[in-house]
C-alpha cells in the first residue's frame, strides 16, 4: 500500500467518524451516563498526553528527573486549583531550573 492510499483511507475514516457523530440521535446524547463519559473523555486524553510526553522520547522511554519533577509540581498546582497558565509556568520553571542545576 502506498502513502497516498493510506492518506485517502485516513481522510475517509475521519470523515465517516465525524458523520457518525452527527447521526447519533439526541436522546442517546441526553442520557446521563453518555453525558458523563463525554465530559470525561477530554480529561482522559489530556492526562494520557501528559504521561506520554513526560516519560517518552520518540519511541523509547526516557524518564528524566527534571521533567518528572516539573510534572509533579504541575500536578500539585492543579490539585491546589491554580489557574492553567500558572500550572504551565510553574511546571516549566521547575524543569528548567533543575536542568540548569
Amino acid at each position: 500500500m502506498n502513502t497516498w492510499t493510506l492518506v485517502a483511507a485516513t481522510i475517509a475514516g475521519c470523515y465517516l467518524l465525524k458523520l457518525a457523530g452527527y447521526l447519533v440521535p439526541a436522546r442517546v446524547l441526553d442520557h446521563p451516563r453518555v453525558r458523563r463519559i463525554v465530559d470525561l473523555v477530554p480529561v482522559a486524553l489530556l492526562a494520557a498526553l501528559v504521561v506520554v510526553e513526560a516519560i517518552a522520547n520518540g519511541r523509547h522511554y526516557d524518564i528524566d528527573g527534571s521533567r518528572m519533577a516539573g510534572v509533579a509540581v504541575g500536578a500539585v498546582a492543579v490539585w491546589r486549583r491554580a489557574p492553567f497558565v500558572v500550572v504551565i509556568v510553574v511546571a516549566a520553571v521547575t524543569a528548567a531550573l533543575l536542568r540548569l542545576a
